[in-house]
C-alpha cells in the first residue's frame, strides 16, 4: 500500500520535525527518575526507548507532552522550546497513544470525527476515505464504526486511538506501549504502516522485541547517574 495514500493532513516539510531533550532532570519528592538526560530524535527517525521498570520512560513522555514539568533542562519540538506559552501549539504537532487509551463513551464513528469539531482542528477536514484505508491497514472491520466504545477490546482501542491521531495529521508520534494489546497480525500491520512513513518522527516506549525491528535505533534510559547525551 503506497505511503502517500495516508498523507492527506500530514506535514509537508518533515525537516521541521524533531525532538531535542537537553539535560533533563525529573524528580518526584526524594525520588530522582532521571538526571541530565539528553536525547535528539532527528526528523523522520523511529526511536525505541527501553529501560527497567521505574526508569522514567513514561514520565519522559509526559514531559514531552507538557503534562509534567522537569526540574532542570529543556525540551524543543520542531525547534521551539516547550514552555507554558508554547505547550498548546506544540501539542497539536504530536500524536500520543498510551497503553490504555481513554476514549470516552459513545459510538466509534462519532469518536473518530469528534476531534475535527474542536476549534484547534477546524483547519483540518475529516476524510472518510483515509479512515477506511487506515481501518483496512490496521485490520479493523468497518462494522466497528457502529460499535460502542465500551464494547471494544484493548487492542481495538489502541488501534482506534492510532487512527484518530493519524487522521489529524500529526508529524510527531509518542507511542507508550501503544501496541501491547495487539495480536501478532495486527501488530505487524501497525508496524508496517509506520515503517512506510519516513515523514513521521516516532518515539516508542516498549518492551516488545518486535518494535525494535522498525526502529532506526534503540535507546536505553540510563541509570540516574548517567549524564551522557544520546
Amino acid at each position: 500500500m503506497k505511503t502517500d495514500e495516508y498523507m492527506d493532513n500530514a506535514a509537508t516539510n518533515p525537516a521541521d520535525n524533531a525532538i531535542v531533550i537537553d539535560k533533563l532532570t525529573l524528580e518526584y519528592g526524594t525520588q530522582v527518575l532521571f538526571r541530565r538526560f539528553s536525547l535528539t530524535v532527528p526528523a523522520g527517525q523511529k526511536v525505541l526507548l527501553v529501560g527497567s521498570s521505574g526508569s522514567g520512560k513514561s514520565s519522559l513522555v509526559r514531559c514531552l507532552l507538557g503534562f509534567v514539568t522537569p526540574q532542570e533542562g529543556t525540551i524543543a519540538i520542531d525547534g521551539t522550546i516547550l514552555d507554558g506559552k508554547t505547550v498548546w501549539s506544540l501539542r497539536r504537532k504530536i500524536g500520543y497513544v498510551s497503553q490504555e487509551p481513554q476514549l470516552g463513551t459513545g459510538k466509534v464513528k462519532d469518536l473518530i470525527q469528534l476531534p475535527f469539531t474542536y476549534h484547534a482542528n477546524t483547519h483540518l477536514k475529516y476524510d472518510p476515505a483515509q479512515q477506511a484505508r487506515l481501518f483496512e491497514q490496521f485490520r479493523l472491520g468497518a462494522a466497528l464504526l457502529d460499535k460502542d466504545i465500551s464494547e471494544l477490546s484493548g487492542g481495538e482501542k489502541q488501534r482506534v486511538a492510532l487512527v484518530i491521531s493519524l487522521l489529524l495529521g500529526r508529524s510527531i508520534y509518542l507511542l507508550d506501549e501503544a501496541t501491547s494489546a495487539l495480536d501478532a497480525e495486527a501488530k505487524t500491520a501497525v508496524l508496517d504502516y509506520f515503517r512506510q512513513r519516513p515523514d513521521l518522527t516516532v518515539l516508542m516506549v516498549s518492551h516488545d522485541n518486535a518494535i525494535a525491528a522498525i526502529a532506526d535505533r534503540t535507546v536505553t534510559m540510563p541509570a540516574v547517574a548517567a549524564q551522557e547525551a544520546i
